[in-house]
Formats: structure tokens, C-alpha cells, sequence
């Protein structure tokens, strides 16, 4: 080797210049081709279509709050039940209906097209509860159901009720 310089690298392998240049170009190349890629997939990414997507969830959620309308005069006008009575009914049947389309596979397709429309009602409570139930099945019914169960809605119970403490204590303190 002609008067190169040599410069040990890593793995302890003694390079010279040349080598050292070529390193150099490949790595280069590396760049210009993850610029590249990065670039293309900016281009090619879709763009989200935002208001189509409020409005199938405004009109998804919209038909399940309908739906749970229609069963509260159902139940006040048919069955003559209180205006108590007839809430706690309502929210059952929400939640059993949630439940059973979530078991026979039709919520989670109609989740995906309604979005935010099919989180927000009861019944996307009873969704959360019911996918992991569902899912971990095959864990066995202890370490399965029961302890994956509530691993989406869990952190909504435990937050929404520490919330709620929260409030109630400020509201008792500052109204009374």
C-alpha cells in the first residue's frame, strides 16, 4: 500500500483510504435512498378524507342513539315504566345488543365504518368489553376472560371514577 493512511475499524480490520472512500459512498448511497423512499411515500401516502369520516360517525352514532330512543318510548309508552326504570332498561338492552353483534362479528364492521360514532354510545362500552372476553378465550376462562377482559375499558373505569371523586368533592366543598 502506497503511503495510505490505515484506520482500524470496529471488528478490528485495518482499512486504507480506498476502503475508508468506499465506506463512505455507500453510506451516502444508503441516504440518498432512504430520502428517496421517504419522499415517494410522502407522495404516495392517501390523504385522510376528514369530513367524510365525521359524518359517517355523526350519522352512525346518531342511528344508535335512535335506536336507544325508540326502545325508551317503547318502554315508557308500551310497558308504562318510570322515567328511572325505563333508562336503566334501556342502557341493558344497549349493552346486550352491543354485546351480541360484537359476538356474532357485525359491530366491529360497523365500528369500522362509523369510527367515533360506535365508540362514544353505551354500546362501545359494551364493544371494549366484549373483544378481549372474546379474544382471550382460548387462554382459558380465569387467565383469559376474566383477566383480559376489562384491558380496554379498565383504564376508562378506573380514570372515569377517580374523575368523578374528584368533582364530587370539589361540587360538595364549594356548592354546599
Amino acid at each position: 500500500m502506497k503511503g495510505g493512511e490505515f484506520l482500524i475499524n470496529i471488528s478490528g480490520r485495518i482499512l486504507n483510504n480506498n476502503e475508508k472512500d468506499k465506506n463512505k459512498k455507500e453510506t451516502l448511497q444508503e441516504e440518498k435512498i432512504k430520502k428517496k423512499f421517504e419522499q415517494l411515500n410522502q407522495e404516495e401516502k392517501p390523504k385522510p378524507q376528514i369530513l367524510l369520516h365525521c359524518f359517517q360517525a355523526f350519522w352512525v352514532g346518531g342511528l344508535i342513539c335512535c335506536i336507544g330512543e325508540c326502545f325508551r318510548l317503547l318502554y315508557s309508552n308500551y310497558f308504562n315504566l318510570s322515567k328511572d326504570v325505563t333508562g336503566a332498561f334501556v342502557s341493558i338492552t344497549m349493552i346486550f345488543l352491543g354485546a351480541l353483534l360484537t359476538g356474532i362479528g357485525v359491530y366491529d364492521r360497523f365500528a369500522e365504518y362509523g369510527g367515533a360514532g360506535t365508540l362514544v354510545p353505551i354500546t362501545g362500552f359494551s364493544n371494549a368489553m366484549v373483544s378481549p372476553a372474546i379474544e382471550f378465550k382460548k387462554e382459558g376462562y380465569v387467565f383469559g376472560v376474566a383477566a383480559k377482559m376489562f384491558i380496554i375499558a379498565g383504564p376508562v373505569l378506573v380514570y372515569g371514577t377517580i374523575a368523578s371523586m374528584i368533582v364530587g368533592t370539589i361540587y360538595y366543598f364549594f356548592v354546599f
